[in-house]
């Protein structure tokens, strides 16, 4: 198993920080089409990581099914994107144009520049202190906050219960053969596993009180502090930096138009 690396920038940022500095950064760029935002933006973000202290092994180690989604999203456009300009090639519905080759580099990059981030600054994130601060900082209802922490503390379990599953029906003789039937009778038996776990958990926190409706205390306190107010300038920074060189550059795209 991979260790997460420690981002040094923002090791000590709320993590309620993080989720709304993410959001500021890539909300903007769902705004637009065109390959120069996307381009700035995460030509901004690599240096920015790179000062964090994410190594380019750690960087693909933990964003490879973005790096995979990419290409994939890049040549569905290439193919079946806006059919402008010059035509290359054709085959049926398929056709590889001026425009479809900026549409699907701009798409194929844009997913980069906004996957890279969300995945890289909540890839340390401890599940307590995020809902220490939804909680406290956030100010969410004390019961959602909870329940999902709760549950996402249960989700390293069902992981062990699937291997600890095909252990057992390998050892009976019966996990070799029919890889469709056993995938679907081990996801059904999960399922039953899950639903009976779920019901003990939530009677559990019933029983000790988690589900009033009075205020309650934390044993920790979520703060936010100078570090906070320097991720969320650098978030929006990046974001105006990126629309304000689309539009000076004339490709500026409203998804909208």
């Amino acid at each position: 198993m991979i260790a997460a690396p420690r981002l040094r920038l923002v090791d000590g940022v709320n993590p309620v920080t993080r989720l709304a500095a993410a959001m500021l950064l890539t909300t903007p760029l769902l705004l637009t089409v065109d390959w120069v935002s996307a381009a700035v933006a995460l030509v901004v973000q690599l240096v920015l990581f790179a000062l964090a202290g994410v190594t380019p092994s750690a960087l693909v180690a933990r964003t490879w099914p973005i790096l995979i989604a990419a290409p994939i999203a890049g040549l569905s456009m290439l193919l079946y994107g806006r059919p402008e300009g010059t035509e290359y090639w054709s085959f049926w519905l398929a056709r590889i144009t001026d425009g479809s080759i900026e549409l699907a580099v701009a798409v194929m990059v844009r997913v980069l520049a906004i996957g890279l981030p969300a995945v890289l600054l909540f890839m340390n994130v401890d599940p307590t202190e995020l809902a220490d601060g939804l909680a406290q900082v956030a100010h969410l209802p004390s019961r959602f906050v909870l329940g999902a922490l709760a549950g996402a503390r249960l989700v390293g379990l069902f992981i062990e219960d699937w291997r600890a599953m095909g252990l057992s029906r390998r050892a009976r003789g019966i996990g070799d053969h029919g890889a469709v039937r056993r995938f679907a009778t081990m996801a059904f038996a999960l399922l039953v596993l899950a639903i009976r776990r779920g019901s003990k958990l939530a009677t559990a926190m019933e029983a000790r009180g988690f589900g009033s409706d009075q205020p309650r205390t934390w044993a920790r306190e979520s703060r936010v502090g100078r570090l906070d107010v320097v991720l969320l300038v650098i978030a929006i920074a990046i974001a105006l930096l990126a629309i304000g060189c689309a539009v000076w550059a004339g490709t500026f795209h409203p998804v909208w138009s």
